[in-house]
Parts: C-alpha cells; sequence; structure tokens
C-alpha cells in the first residue's frame, strides 16, 4: 500500500472518536489515474498517500466533519447531493504551504 502511514494513524483516531466505521471508497490513487479523473493533477492529495474519500451522508457526515476539523485534517470536501450510495467526505492532511494556497474546506459540484 502507498498509503502515509502518519495519515493512516490520524484516520484510525478519527474512526475511533467518530465510533463508527469509516468505508473508504477512494484511497491511493497513482499520478495518472489521478489526474485522469481528478483537477489536482498528478500531484494530488490522493496521489501522496494523504488522502481518502470516506462514504458517508446527513448527520453522520455532519458529525465526521467536525470530528475531522478537530484531529487536524486540513482538507475536507464535501459531495452530499445524488443517492446516498454517492455522497462522500473526502479527507486529506497534506501540509499547509503559503505558496500553494488552497481550500481547507470545500463542495463539489454536481
Amino acid at each position: 500500500m502507498e498509503m502515509d502511514v502518519g495519515f493512516m494513524a490520524m484516520l484510525e483516531d478519527l474512526r475511533i472518536a467518530f465510533g463508527k466505521p469509516l468505508p473508504v471508497t477512494s484511497g491511493y490513487r497513482c499520478p495518472e489515474h489521478n489526474a485522469a479523473i481528478s483537477i489536482t493533477g498528478l500531484n494530488g492529495p490522493h496521489a501522496s498517500g494523504a488522502a481518502v474519500d470516506v462514504l458517508v451522508s446527513g448527520q453522520d457526515a455532519y458529525d465526521l466533519i467536525a470530528l475531522a476539523k478537530a484531529a487536524g485534517m486540513t482538507g475536507v470536501g464535501i459531495k452530499q447531493h445524488g443517492p446516498h450510495h454517492t455522497r462522500f467526505i473526502h479527507l486529506d492532511a497534506l501540509p499547509r504551504a503559503a505558496n500553494q494556497p488552497r481550500p481547507t474546506i470545500w463542495s463539489y459540484p454536481k
């Protein structure tokens, strides 16, 4: 697996705090696949091994967002439209860089 060990420890701590499973729908992506499906290109958070998308919706999504921020996640993407089985929360722990500003929390278009 190409996942970042420190990120996985954060994710496990988050799962324990959440008290429920965190079904991951997307974890590590090779740079080429990430570039093919994401605007983040070859160097997106999934290609670094420090990001996951978690299948969650409704009140659970709301609760997970609050816990993720408290756990130190630096990126939270929200897709909560469409059928429930397609709704997810993106979580990442990329370092903040002054020369590469990015949103801390965002929503995905339809």
